[in-house]
């Protein structure tokens, strides 16, 4: 199967720009070479409202420095087990398997 998307606007969009006019996100155009049939779609915007992003949530695959007081061995054997390196950098996500949130470091 190929497919081909498409913006409102261009080629092969006219008809459904003036069907649905600003409700319009993309024309999408399935090619199945063993039926021998072209479909198309459409996806249309069905709600909008206002978003604000959370900007304190961190990414799981993140990687993020952590804070390891001196004589802290225990931690950074603990670390270093799950696979952090170097100056305690670690994946989020294992930060927060191992319940160390409250040592990262702001960047």
């Amino acid at each position: 199967m190929l497919n081909r998307k498409l913006k409102p606007g261009q080629k092969g969009t006219k008809k459904l720009v003036e069907k649905y006019g600003e409700k319009l996100l993309n024309v999408r155009y399935v090619y199945d070479s063993e039926k021998h049939v072209v479909k198309k779609t459409v996806e249309l915007i069905v709600e909008q409202k206002p978003w604000q992003p959370n900007q304190s949530k961190i990414p799981y695959n993140k990687k993020v420095h952590l804070w390891i007081e001196y004589g802290e061995a225990h931690l950074g054997r603990l670390i270093k087990s799950a696979g952090g390196k170097g100056y305690w950098e670690l994946p989020y996500r294992e930060v927060v398997s191992l319940g160390l949130e409250n040592r990262v470091m702001n960047d």
